[in-house]
């Protein structure tokens, strides 16, 4: 407190403005080397602490364009694979549009940083209270980016660079959501303990810090395994991608003859991936006929993604076929990609872009459907590509009694970037999280087969025609993140916004008398 004026005196930033611009800039690719596939995840812990150092102290308005930056800067990087389908404009605007919520949540941090010394005057009392306060914010805000609009974007939390690293074990107890809080409040523990202790205690608090880093990296979540099931999962390597030219009947092609080998071995399931038939078997004998050929020669039921229509709406569909029944149970992804499987308000988005809006030619409509089948006794989920990023689909799943988890994706719009292996690590992440092992089958790759504990059963090579089969693990264990999850989400971000609540109630402090001079601040 400045003992003339009575008033504790706003902190001042701890970088000017320029410098906090280029560690914005700098904190993108940072953050990004984090994931695969580079998958560094430690790199994701010093990006969060650069975009938190050029917060500190920093006014409202420079906040908000620091924040933007440092998003910007990010998604360009770690969704670049996106521009590959209808190319850079749509990247570029939902980068643009998710780095409005980096933006938002910086401001908020800012204040929290600028609130706070009047509000907590101890040091003591501020090195807890900020981190949390800091790490609830940051966790709301992403809770907020996956939801809206339009359903949101879940990709990039900074959760999701995880999948490998020795906090991986804690999203069985406490989910993404919770995994994203622990590593924001880790970081912003060591930045106020750096900032606020003193010499002769900085020492304790940093062995403290390093002590609580250690206790989070917790044992795994006991899993009781209650069988195996031997699963086929075929990748036919057809030429899948929108904008591929094709004749009709090409995807199916592909994919029955990545299967033909495997003909005659005994499993329970056959899993060919998401848009595996472009030929609507419901609709098509010839097509049905191919389905049933493999589910008779396999010995078993055939799940398999195509495009299928009820009337005048169309769906995403997974279907359980069986040889002389057709198909037995269907799953409707409950979920489309905004802007890439169908335009919502076409009617205002077309006049801005007609263009681009015009090459999503058919809309898919939401699915109703449960997202379980009953495969001859054993209960499998079903999730269809960018299903596996959403949070309520996955644990819906196995509150239903899923057993294991079946991942069908179509990756071909996204090439050889980076997309797939982000794809894979989020699905090995499901698999810790729930304690299921995923079959995670593309059309083109990365295909592969993980166990609960994350560890990979098999996988094949991109870009390659072929099949994987593996007695594969089942259980019907309900985590702590399969359950509470979502209630921990909503906890971590209330936290955040109540203690912003309490200091712009207390923190603002008293005006500073007109008669008083104090320092001119950076902004």
């Amino acid at each position: 407190m400045n003992q003339s004026t009575g008033v504790t005196p706003v902190p001042r930033p701890l970088v000017p403005l320029w410098a906090a611009i280029v560690l914005a800039l700098a904190s993108g690719p940072i953050l990004d080397a984090g994931f695969p596939d580079k998958n560094w995840w430690p790199m994701t812990f010093l990006g969060i602490a650069v975009v938190l150092v050029s917060l500190i102290g920093r006014r409202p308005r420079s906040a908000l364009l620091v924040g933007f930056i440092a998003g910007m800067a990010f998604y360009l990087v770690h969704i670049e694979w996106a521009s590959l389908f209808l190319g850079p404009v749509p990247m570029t605007a939902l980068s643009f549009l998710e780095s409005l919520f980096v933006a938002l949540g910086a401001m908020l941090m800012s204040l929290v940083y600028r609130w706070s010394p009047r509000a907590w005057p101890s040091a003591r009392a501020r090195l807890w209270r900020v981190p949390i306060t800091i790490a609830g914010i940051w966790t709301a805000r992403e809770a907020i980016e996956s939801l809206w609009p339009y359903g949101g974007f879940a990709w990039g939390r900074v959760a999701l660079s995880q999948s490998e690293s020795p906090f991986n074990n804690l999203f069985a107890w406490l989910g993404v959501s919770g995994v994203s809080f622990v590593m924001v409040l880790l970081v912003a523990l060591a930045l106020e303990a750096v900032r606020s202790a003193p010499i002769a205690r900085l020492t304790r608090v940093t062995v403290s810090v390093a002590a609580l880093t250690v206790v989070l990296v917790v044992p795994a979540f006991p899993i009781a395994l209650s069988g195996t099931s031997s699963i086929a999962a075929v990748q036919g390597n057809g030429k899948a991608a929108y904008f591929d030219t094709r004749q009709q009947g090409d995807l199916l092609a592909a994919q029955f003859s990545a299967t033909v080998p495997l003909f005659g071995k005994k499993v329970d399931m056959v899993v060919w991936p998401e848009g595996a038939s472009d030929i609507d078997p419901l609709e098509n004998e010839s097509a049905a006929r191919v389905f049933d050929l493999v589910s008779e020669q396999m010995h078993a039921p055939l799940i398999a993604g195509a495009i299928t229509q009820r009337g005048d709406k169309i769906y995403n569909t997974s279907l359980l076929w069986e040889a002389g029944k057709s198909a037995v149970d269907y799953y409707d992804k409950k979920h489309p990609v905004p802007f890439g499987e169908y335009v919502p308000d076409r009617a205002f988005w077309e006049p801005l872009a007609p263009d681009l809006i015009g090459l999503i030619g058919r809309d898919y409509t939401p699915g109703t459907t449960d997202t379980v089948f009953d495969v001859n006794g054993i209960i499998a989920g079903i999730d269809i590509c960018f299903d596996i990023s959403d949070d309520a689909v996955m644990s819906d799943s196995v509150r239903s009694g899923a057993q294991i988890l079946l991942a069908q994706t179509n990756n071909a719009d996204f090439g050889h970037t980076d997309e797939s292996v982000q794809q894979l690590a989020i699905a090995r992440i499901r698999a810790l999280e729930l304690g299921r092992s995923v079959v995670n089958i593309s059309t083109v790759g990365t295909s592969a087969m993980i166990a609960p504990d994350g560890s990979t059963i098999r996988q094949l090579k991109s870009y390659t025609a072929d099949s994987m089969v593996a007695d594969v693990p089942l259980s019907s264990t309900l985590t702590p993140a399969s359950q509470f999850a979502a209630l921990f989400e909503k906890f971590a971000g209330a936290l955040g916004l109540l203690g912003l609540f309490a200091l712009w109630l207390t923190g603002r402090g008293p005006r500073v008398p007109k008669t008083a001079k104090l320092p001119r601040r950076s902004r």
